[in-house]
Protein backbone atom coordinates (compact mmCIF):
# COMPACT_ATOMS: atom_id res chain seq x y z
CA UNK A 1 0.00 0.00 0.00
CA UNK A 2 1.34 3.60 -1.06
CA UNK A 3 0.24 6.36 0.20
CA UNK A 4 2.06 9.69 -1.49
CA UNK A 5 1.15 13.47 -0.68
CA UNK A 6 2.03 16.53 -2.36
CA UNK A 7 4.27 18.09 0.05
CA UNK A 8 2.10 20.74 2.31
CA UNK A 9 3.36 24.23 2.23
CA UNK A 10 1.29 25.84 5.21
CA UNK A 11 1.71 25.19 8.92
CA UNK A 12 -1.44 23.12 9.28
CA UNK A 13 -0.69 20.89 6.28
CA UNK A 14 2.75 20.57 7.52
CA UNK A 15 1.91 19.86 11.04
CA UNK A 16 -0.90 17.14 10.06
CA UNK A 17 1.34 15.33 7.50
CA UNK A 18 4.42 14.97 10.32
CA UNK A 19 2.04 13.65 12.93
CA UNK A 20 0.61 10.94 10.63
CA UNK A 21 3.62 9.78 9.52
CA UNK A 22 5.50 10.06 13.26
CA UNK A 23 2.23 8.16 15.07
CA UNK A 24 2.76 5.41 12.63
CA UNK A 25 6.55 5.15 13.44
CA UNK A 26 5.46 5.00 16.81
CA UNK A 27 2.64 3.18 17.86
CA UNK A 28 3.09 -0.62 16.83
CA UNK A 29 -0.11 -2.63 17.32
CA UNK A 30 -1.16 -6.21 15.84
CA UNK A 31 -4.58 -3.65 15.04
CA UNK A 32 -3.22 -1.25 13.51
CA UNK A 33 -1.55 -1.13 9.69
CA UNK A 34 2.74 -0.85 9.88
CA UNK A 35 4.75 1.61 8.37
CA UNK A 36 7.57 0.08 6.26
CA UNK A 37 9.15 3.21 4.64
CA UNK A 38 9.00 6.37 4.54
CA UNK A 39 10.97 8.82 2.38
CA UNK A 40 10.54 12.07 0.14
CA UNK A 41 11.64 13.19 -3.36
CA UNK A 42 11.73 16.82 -4.35
CA UNK A 43 7.82 17.55 -4.08
CA UNK A 44 6.24 14.80 -2.73
CA UNK A 45 6.51 12.52 0.37
CA UNK A 46 5.81 8.66 0.20
CA UNK A 47 4.64 6.39 3.02
CA UNK A 48 4.98 2.53 2.39
CA UNK A 49 2.32 0.49 4.75
CA UNK A 50 1.86 -3.15 4.66
CA UNK A 51 0.24 -4.66 2.07
CA UNK A 52 -3.52 -5.53 3.54
CA UNK A 53 -5.05 -7.74 1.01
CA UNK A 54 -8.27 -8.77 2.92
CA UNK A 55 -11.03 -6.57 2.53
CA UNK A 56 -12.92 -3.85 4.25
CA UNK A 57 -14.21 -4.78 7.33
CA UNK A 58 -18.01 -4.29 6.88
CA UNK A 59 -18.16 -6.03 3.66
CA UNK A 60 -16.36 -9.40 5.62
CA UNK A 61 -19.53 -9.45 7.72
CA UNK A 62 -21.53 -10.60 4.24
CA UNK A 63 -19.52 -12.84 3.24
CA UNK A 64 -19.18 -14.62 7.12
CA UNK A 65 -22.47 -17.34 7.14
CA UNK A 66 -21.96 -17.28 11.15
CA UNK A 67 -25.38 -16.57 12.98
CA UNK A 68 -25.91 -14.49 15.14
CA UNK A 69 -24.68 -10.74 13.87
CA UNK A 70 -24.04 -10.62 17.47
CA UNK A 71 -21.32 -12.77 17.68
CA UNK A 72 -19.06 -11.82 14.73
CA UNK A 73 -19.55 -7.89 15.52
CA UNK A 74 -18.61 -8.21 18.53
CA UNK A 75 -15.21 -10.31 17.06
CA UNK A 76 -14.51 -7.16 14.73
CA UNK A 77 -15.88 -4.30 17.33
CA UNK A 78 -13.21 -6.21 20.01
CA UNK A 79 -10.27 -5.73 18.00
CA UNK A 80 -11.01 -1.89 17.16
CA UNK A 81 -11.69 -1.81 21.05
CA UNK A 82 -8.09 -2.68 21.49
CA UNK A 83 -6.60 -0.79 18.16
CA UNK A 84 -7.96 2.96 20.16
CA UNK A 85 -7.28 1.99 23.24
CA UNK A 86 -3.92 1.57 22.74
CA UNK A 87 -3.91 4.76 20.79
CA UNK A 88 -5.70 6.32 23.71
CA UNK A 89 -3.27 5.53 26.21
CA UNK A 90 -0.73 6.74 24.19
CA UNK A 91 -2.37 10.21 24.22
CA UNK A 92 -3.40 9.81 20.76
CA UNK A 93 -7.30 10.25 18.94
CA UNK A 94 -8.34 9.57 16.03
CA UNK A 95 -11.29 10.95 14.99
CA UNK A 96 -11.91 8.98 11.62
CA UNK A 97 -13.56 5.89 12.53
CA UNK A 98 -15.70 4.85 9.70
CA UNK A 99 -15.85 1.30 7.51
CA UNK A 100 -13.26 2.93 4.56
CA UNK A 101 -10.57 3.04 7.05
CA UNK A 102 -10.73 -0.44 8.88
CA UNK A 103 -9.26 -3.21 6.82
CA UNK A 104 -8.50 -7.10 7.18
CA UNK A 105 -4.78 -8.68 6.73
CA UNK A 106 -4.82 -11.50 4.66
CA UNK A 107 -5.31 -13.65 8.18
CA UNK A 108 -8.86 -12.10 8.70
CA UNK A 109 -8.10 -9.71 11.62
CA UNK A 110 -8.77 -5.88 11.90
CA UNK A 111 -6.15 -3.02 10.41
CA UNK A 112 -7.07 0.50 11.14
CA UNK A 113 -5.79 2.70 8.34
CA UNK A 114 -5.25 5.93 7.66
CA UNK A 115 -4.02 8.53 10.75
CA UNK A 116 -4.25 11.93 8.82
CA UNK A 117 -6.60 13.75 11.35
CA UNK A 118 -5.35 11.74 14.28
CA UNK A 119 -4.64 14.24 16.97
CA UNK A 120 -1.53 13.75 19.72
CA UNK A 121 -1.35 14.77 23.79
CA UNK A 122 -4.73 14.55 24.13
CA UNK A 123 -4.53 13.13 27.90
CA UNK A 124 -6.96 13.03 30.57
CA UNK A 125 -8.47 16.61 30.69
CA UNK A 126 -7.32 17.86 27.55
CA UNK A 127 -9.48 18.85 24.27
CA UNK A 128 -8.96 19.78 20.82
CA UNK A 129 -11.25 22.22 18.55
CA UNK A 130 -10.42 21.14 15.27
CA UNK A 131 -13.65 20.26 13.20
CA UNK A 132 -12.44 17.28 10.94
CA UNK A 133 -14.21 13.75 10.20
CA UNK A 134 -16.45 12.20 8.13
CA UNK A 135 -19.86 13.86 9.16
CA UNK A 136 -22.26 10.87 9.34
CA UNK A 137 -19.64 8.86 11.74
CA UNK A 138 -18.74 12.59 13.21
CA UNK A 139 -19.78 13.13 17.60
CA UNK A 140 -21.96 16.15 18.36
CA UNK A 141 -19.51 17.97 20.20
CA UNK A 142 -17.28 17.84 16.85
CA UNK A 143 -20.06 19.65 15.28
CA UNK A 144 -20.43 22.05 17.73
CA UNK A 145 -17.46 23.23 18.10
CA UNK A 146 -17.38 23.13 21.71
CA UNK A 147 -14.17 20.97 22.41
CA UNK A 148 -13.54 17.42 22.46
CA UNK A 149 -11.47 14.88 23.39
CA UNK A 150 -11.05 10.37 23.02
CA UNK A 151 -14.71 10.21 24.01
CA UNK A 152 -15.12 10.90 20.39
CA UNK A 153 -13.72 8.06 18.62
CA UNK A 154 -16.61 6.25 21.03
CA UNK A 155 -19.24 7.42 19.55
CA UNK A 156 -17.38 6.98 16.13
CA UNK A 157 -17.80 3.10 17.00
CA UNK A 158 -21.20 3.16 17.81
CA UNK A 159 -22.26 4.85 14.36
CA UNK A 160 -19.88 2.24 13.48
CA UNK A 161 -21.72 -0.50 15.07
CA UNK A 162 -24.73 0.54 14.21
CA UNK A 163 -23.67 0.34 10.50
CA UNK A 164 -22.62 -3.08 10.66
CA UNK A 165 -25.50 -4.78 12.53
CA UNK A 166 -28.27 -2.98 10.24
CA UNK A 167 -26.80 -2.05 7.03
CA UNK A 168 -25.87 -3.81 4.07
CA UNK A 169 -22.42 -4.82 1.77
CA UNK A 170 -23.37 -1.86 -0.81
CA UNK A 171 -25.24 0.65 1.54
CA UNK A 172 -23.67 2.34 4.83
CA UNK A 173 -26.50 2.72 7.16
CA UNK A 174 -25.30 5.09 10.08
CA UNK A 175 -27.67 6.16 13.11
CA UNK A 176 -28.21 9.83 11.77
CA UNK A 177 -28.28 10.26 8.17
CA UNK A 178 -29.97 12.54 6.06
CA UNK A 179 -30.31 13.48 2.03
CA UNK A 180 -28.32 16.60 2.59
CA UNK A 181 -24.98 17.70 4.79
CA UNK A 182 -27.22 20.10 6.90
CA UNK A 183 -30.00 17.65 7.77
CA UNK A 184 -27.14 15.22 8.72
CA UNK A 185 -25.84 17.46 11.02
CA UNK A 186 -29.13 18.29 12.73
CA UNK A 187 -30.00 14.87 13.37
CA UNK A 188 -26.29 13.81 14.93
CA UNK A 189 -27.77 17.03 17.11
CA UNK A 190 -31.31 16.44 17.77
CA UNK A 191 -32.45 12.65 16.18
CA UNK A 192 -33.97 10.16 18.10
CA UNK A 193 -32.14 6.95 17.96
CA UNK A 194 -34.60 3.72 16.16
CA UNK A 195 -33.44 0.57 16.72
CA UNK A 196 -34.58 -2.41 14.34
CA UNK A 197 -36.42 -5.01 16.24
CA UNK A 198 -34.11 -7.90 15.93
CA UNK A 199 -31.18 -6.13 17.32
CA UNK A 200 -30.19 -8.22 21.07
CA UNK A 201 -31.15 -6.49 24.82
CA UNK A 202 -27.23 -6.06 24.71
CA UNK A 203 -26.51 -4.45 21.80
CA UNK A 204 -29.20 -2.02 22.02
CA UNK A 205 -27.59 -1.07 25.44
CA UNK A 206 -24.14 -0.86 24.25
CA UNK A 207 -25.50 1.11 21.48
CA UNK A 208 -27.52 3.73 23.30
CA UNK A 209 -24.03 4.09 25.75
CA UNK A 210 -22.04 5.18 22.92
CA UNK A 211 -24.61 7.44 21.36
CA UNK A 212 -24.73 9.67 24.56
CA UNK A 213 -24.98 13.20 23.57
CA UNK A 214 -22.97 14.36 26.42
CA UNK A 215 -19.49 13.39 26.44
CA UNK A 216 -19.06 12.69 29.85
CA UNK A 217 -22.36 10.05 30.11
CA UNK A 218 -20.85 8.11 27.07
CA UNK A 219 -18.98 4.74 28.08
CA UNK A 220 -15.91 5.32 27.11
CA UNK A 221 -15.78 8.78 27.93
CA UNK A 222 -14.64 8.48 31.37
CA UNK A 223 -11.24 7.60 33.33
CA UNK A 224 -11.21 4.06 32.46
CA UNK A 225 -11.81 4.62 28.45
CA UNK A 226 -11.96 1.28 26.34
CA UNK A 227 -11.69 -1.04 29.84
CA UNK A 228 -15.07 0.17 30.82
CA UNK A 229 -16.08 -0.74 27.12
CA UNK A 230 -14.22 -3.86 27.26
CA UNK A 231 -16.45 -4.70 30.68
CA UNK A 232 -20.03 -4.53 28.71
CA UNK A 233 -22.20 -7.47 28.66
CA UNK A 234 -22.18 -7.44 24.65
CA UNK A 235 -18.62 -8.85 25.18
CA UNK A 236 -19.01 -11.32 27.48
CA UNK A 237 -18.06 -14.13 25.73
CA UNK A 238 -14.63 -12.16 24.71
CA UNK A 239 -11.45 -13.50 26.10
CA UNK A 240 -9.60 -10.13 25.30
CA UNK A 241 -6.28 -11.79 26.01
CA UNK A 242 -7.14 -14.22 23.49
CA UNK A 243 -8.39 -11.48 21.54
CA UNK A 244 -5.20 -9.52 21.36
CA UNK A 245 -2.29 -12.55 21.23
CA UNK A 246 -4.70 -13.05 17.73
CA UNK A 247 -5.49 -16.32 19.50
CA UNK A 248 -9.19 -16.46 18.29
CA UNK A 249 -9.66 -17.65 14.61
CA UNK A 250 -11.64 -14.52 12.82
CA UNK A 251 -14.70 -15.27 11.59
CA UNK A 252 -14.49 -14.77 7.92
CA UNK A 253 -10.56 -15.27 6.06
CA UNK A 254 -10.00 -14.43 2.78
CA UNK A 255 -9.65 -16.82 0.30
CA UNK A 256 -6.22 -15.82 -1.47
CA UNK A 257 -3.78 -17.16 -3.23
CA UNK A 258 -0.45 -15.64 -2.65
CA UNK A 259 0.69 -12.27 -0.56
CA UNK A 260 0.15 -9.90 -3.36
CA UNK A 261 -3.64 -11.59 -4.38
CA UNK A 262 -6.09 -8.60 -5.26
CA UNK A 263 -8.80 -10.82 -5.92
CA UNK A 264 -10.82 -9.24 -2.85
CA UNK A 265 -10.81 -5.15 -3.99
CA UNK A 266 -12.83 -4.14 -7.06
CA UNK A 267 -11.70 -4.71 -10.34
CA UNK A 268 -12.78 -0.90 -11.08
CA UNK A 269 -9.36 -0.16 -8.85
CA UNK A 270 -7.17 -3.06 -9.41
CA UNK A 271 -7.62 -3.00 -13.38
CA UNK A 272 -6.52 1.27 -12.58
CA UNK A 273 -2.90 2.51 -14.47
CA UNK A 274 -1.00 4.23 -11.46
CA UNK A 275 -0.57 7.95 -11.90
CA UNK A 276 1.79 9.89 -10.14
CA UNK A 277 0.22 13.51 -9.03
CA UNK A 278 2.20 16.21 -10.83
CA UNK A 279 4.10 18.84 -8.50
CA UNK A 280 6.06 21.61 -8.71
CA UNK A 281 9.32 20.55 -8.40
CA UNK A 282 10.80 22.54 -6.39
CA UNK A 283 10.75 23.64 -2.77
CA UNK A 284 11.65 26.83 -0.70
CA UNK A 285 14.78 25.75 1.80
CA UNK A 286 11.69 26.13 4.88
CA UNK A 287 9.93 23.60 3.39
CA UNK A 288 13.02 21.02 2.75
CA UNK A 289 13.76 21.64 6.81
CA UNK A 290 10.29 21.23 7.53
CA UNK A 291 10.59 17.74 7.12
CA UNK A 292 14.26 16.94 8.07
CA UNK A 293 13.98 13.06 9.37
CA UNK A 294 11.08 12.57 7.56
CA UNK A 295 12.84 9.33 6.15
CA UNK A 296 12.05 5.79 7.43
CA UNK A 297 13.01 2.07 7.99
CA UNK A 298 11.00 -0.06 9.53
CA UNK A 299 13.46 -1.71 12.16
CA UNK A 300 12.49 -5.52 10.85
CA UNK A 301 13.56 -4.43 7.30
CA UNK A 302 16.79 -3.19 8.51
CA UNK A 303 17.42 -6.55 10.45
CA UNK A 304 16.39 -8.53 7.30
CA UNK A 305 19.01 -6.71 5.32
CA UNK A 306 21.89 -7.57 7.61
CA UNK A 307 20.91 -11.30 8.09
CA UNK A 308 20.74 -11.34 4.64
CA UNK A 309 23.80 -9.31 3.60
CA UNK A 310 26.98 -10.58 2.48
CA UNK A 311 30.63 -9.54 2.09
CA UNK A 312 31.44 -11.51 -0.13
CA UNK A 313 31.34 -9.95 -3.78
CA UNK A 314 30.48 -11.94 -6.68
CA UNK A 315 33.79 -12.29 -9.03
CA UNK A 316 33.19 -11.54 -13.03
CA UNK A 317 34.64 -13.92 -15.43
CA UNK A 318 38.22 -12.06 -16.27
CA UNK A 319 37.08 -12.64 -19.84
CA UNK A 320 34.19 -10.74 -19.34
CA UNK A 321 35.98 -7.94 -17.60
CA UNK A 322 38.65 -8.01 -19.85
CA UNK A 323 36.52 -7.77 -22.76
CA UNK A 324 36.57 -4.26 -22.97
CA UNK A 325 38.22 -1.44 -21.33
CA UNK A 326 34.63 0.64 -21.26
CA UNK A 327 32.81 -2.46 -19.50
CA UNK A 328 31.47 -0.86 -16.22
CA UNK A 329 32.25 -2.86 -13.24
CA UNK A 330 29.31 -2.59 -10.99
CA UNK A 331 29.18 -2.96 -7.11
CA UNK A 332 27.29 -5.63 -5.42
CA UNK A 333 23.99 -5.99 -4.84
CA UNK A 334 21.18 -7.55 -3.34
CA UNK A 335 17.43 -7.54 -2.60
CA UNK A 336 16.41 -7.12 1.22
CA UNK A 337 13.39 -8.72 0.17
CA UNK A 338 14.64 -12.50 -0.33
CA UNK A 339 15.48 -12.46 3.28
CA UNK A 340 12.48 -10.84 4.44
CA UNK A 341 9.34 -11.45 3.13
CA UNK A 342 6.43 -9.62 5.03
CA UNK A 343 2.81 -9.57 3.85
CA UNK A 344 3.44 -6.26 2.56
CA UNK A 345 4.11 -6.99 -1.44
CA UNK A 346 5.67 -4.24 -2.08
CA UNK A 347 8.91 -4.88 -3.74
CA UNK A 348 10.65 -1.14 -3.55
CA UNK A 349 13.94 -0.85 -3.97
CA UNK A 350 17.32 -2.66 -4.36
CA UNK A 351 20.30 -0.88 -2.30
CA UNK A 352 23.40 -2.16 -3.18
CA UNK A 353 26.10 -2.84 -0.28
CA UNK A 354 27.76 0.90 -0.29
CA UNK A 355 26.10 3.27 0.71
CA UNK A 356 23.65 1.64 2.66
CA UNK A 357 22.31 4.74 4.06
CA UNK A 358 21.21 6.79 1.40
CA UNK A 359 17.21 5.37 1.35
CA UNK A 360 16.17 8.73 0.17
CA UNK A 361 16.94 7.86 -3.33
CA UNK A 362 14.64 5.12 -3.63
CA UNK A 363 11.90 5.23 -6.05
CA UNK A 364 8.43 4.53 -6.11
CA UNK A 365 7.25 0.52 -6.12
CA UNK A 366 5.23 0.58 -8.94
CA UNK A 367 5.34 1.39 -12.44
CA UNK A 368 3.99 5.23 -12.41
CA UNK A 369 3.18 7.58 -15.73
CA UNK A 370 3.15 11.30 -15.32
CA UNK A 371 0.04 12.55 -16.60
CA UNK A 372 0.20 15.05 -19.44
CA UNK A 373 -1.47 17.93 -20.36
CA UNK A 374 -2.57 20.79 -17.68
CA UNK A 375 -1.71 20.02 -13.89
CA UNK A 376 -4.44 19.04 -11.45
CA UNK A 377 -4.41 19.16 -7.97
CA UNK A 378 -5.10 16.39 -5.90
CA UNK A 379 -6.55 16.67 -2.15
CA UNK A 380 -7.07 13.96 0.26
CA UNK A 381 -10.55 15.30 0.44
CA UNK A 382 -10.91 15.66 4.32
CA UNK A 383 -11.16 18.67 6.18
CA UNK A 384 -8.86 19.48 8.52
Amino acid sequence: MVFQAKIACNAKDTAHTKAERNILEAIKHPFIVDLIYAFQTGGKLYLILECLSGMETKLSLFQCKCSPPSHFSSFYLGEIILALGHLHSNGIIYRDLKPENIMLNSQGHIKLTDFGLCKESIHDGAVTHTFCGTIEYMAPEILMRSGHNRAVDWWSLGTLMYDMLTGSASLTHPPFTAENRKKTMDKILKGKLVFPPYLTPDARDLLKKFLKRNPSQRIGGGPGDAADVQRHPFFRHINWDDLLARRIDPPFRPSLQSDDDVSQFDTRFTRQTPVDSPDDGSLSESANQAFLGFTYVAPSVLESIKEGFSFQPKLRSPRRLNSSPRTPVSPLKFSPFEAFKPSTAVELMELSATPLVPVSEVTAPLPIKTPSGSKKKKGRGRAR
